[in-house]
């Protein structure tokens, strides 16, 4: 899903990633359109609620177009098949920074920049999509400098409440299917989506080709 062209190189990288692992698998791109969808540029992000009803698909992987596939997906499809979702928890697992979701204790939230998900997952996703324009998804947090600032809108807050409200409980992979090398930067054995505008330096690659193999001894590898 994606509007405008800005990161039109973006995709074609995580497309192209996908194809080298799974050469066979139909990929599907919605295009939104600020004028026809009636939102603003501000809060299309809220527009990854919608999924579940634009898939063409009965088992779908959303991915978000700054993710490169480094290896075969089988797992989290048929994680998927069994459970009806799977996921990870976003690096930030506290839902409560949202500030509609101040009072809401230890409600973790989940990254929705990766999502395997089928059929079965429908009365989540419908309350996701329903939830996104009525829960406060503003996020108040603090810059490297230092600086106060706020995000306006997020998708994950009202998944995280989704989740709740509906009792669906989802797989949960490990982050090395939603790997953020900003935030995580250490990880062990091999990477299976890297979740970043910056591809992995070609050591990273090495280092997965190695930790891929059955027969390698699994590894701790720490990013510099």
């Amino acid at each position: 899903m994606v509007w405008g062209t800005r990161h039109d190189h973006l995709l074609e990288r995580s497309m192209a990633s996908l194809k080298e692992y799974h050469p066979a698998l139909p990929v599907h791109v919605h295009r939104v359109n600020a004028a026809f969808e009636e939102v603003d540029s501000a809060s299309m992000l809220l527009h990854k609620a919608r999924i579940s009803e634009i898939s063409p698909f009965k088992t779908t992987l959303f991915l978000d177009a700054d993710t490169m596939v480094l290896g075969t997906l089988d797992y989290g499809f048929e994680m998927a098949r069994q459970h009806g979702l799977a996921c990870c928890i976003c690096e930030c697992p506290w839902a409560r920074r949202y500030n509609g979701l101040r009072f809401s204790g230890d409600l973790i939230e989940y990254n929705t920049g990766v999502l395997f998900f089928t059929e079965a997952a429908q009365s989540l996703m419908y309350m996701w999509s329903r939830l996104v324009r009525t829960v406060d998804s503003s996020l108040d947090f603090i810059t490297p400098d230092g600086r106060f600032a706020t995000m306006q809108h997020n998708d994950q807050a009202a998944f995280a409440r989704a989740i709740e409200m509906t009792g669906f409980n989802p797989f949960v992979l490990p982050f090395n299917w939603n790997f953020r090398p900003k935030w995580h930067r250490s990880f062990f054995g091999p990477l299976k989506i890297w979740h970043d505008q910056k591809p992995p330096v070609a050591e990273i690659l090495d280092i997965n080709d190695n930790q891929t193999r059955t027969d390698t001894v699994v590894a701790y590898t720490k990013l510099d």
